[in-house]
């Protein structure tokens, strides 16, 4: 054996064996986002339920908003769910927290209760928070979706049984303009 096709041999062993690392970094890369993401909203979960209760003292017409918060959010803790259940739920969620600030608009008394102005702000920070951890989430998908893509490294995630991870979309209905004289009543 010749010492050209023995560097030959390494040089390809040493190619695969960084692909492979690299792919499982990406795959374990996009877990961890997902996992930062998932801390940020059992955060809000766990606001879910004072807020609701701070809402029905004042609001008891709000009730079908309320109790679909609190279906939405057992389901969330429930687990049992796949990525992609976990995120168009986390979608739902935030289109029915919406709604009930939305509410909570045509209660005064209600905007000027110091726990709930504390639980808003909390919500806020967590909402922040959140928005952060998504675009860590879908920057992690984006690489790991490149490197199961692209040539030759789709061949390796090809042998490894890599699929393609769907990113965090913001629903349509979010995506439309906001009409700022409806908001402000003109």
């Amino acid at each position: 054996m010749s010492i050209a096709f023995i560097v030959i041999v390494v040089l390809i062993l040493l190619v695969l064996v960084v692909m492979y690392n690299g792919l499982v970094g990406k795959k374990n890369q996009v877990e961890n986002a997902f996992a930062g993401m998932d801390t940020m909203l059992k955060k809000r979960y766990d606001l879910i339920p004072n807020l609701v209760a701070t809402v029905k003292q004042y609001a008891s017409h709000e009730e079908g908003t309320l109790t679909k918060v609190t279906e939405l959010r057992a389901k969330a803790i429930g687990g049992g769910l796949s990525a992609d259940e976990r995120i168009d739920l986390d979608n739902q969620i935030s289109k029915a927290m919406g709604g009930i600030m939305v509410a909570v608009e045509n209660y005064p008394e209600l905007k000027a209760n110091e726990n709930f102005l504390q639980l808003q702000r909390s919500l806020n920070e967590v909402e922040e928070q959140i928005s952060a951890s998504r675009r860590a989430y879908n920057a992690s998908v984006t690489s790991y979706n490149n490197a199961i893509e692209m040539f030759p490294s789709n061949m390796m995630a090809n042998a490894m049984n890599y699929k393609r991870k769907a990113v965090f979309e913001i629903p349509e209905v979010e995506r439309a303009n906001v009409d700022v004289g409806k908001l402000f009543g003109s």
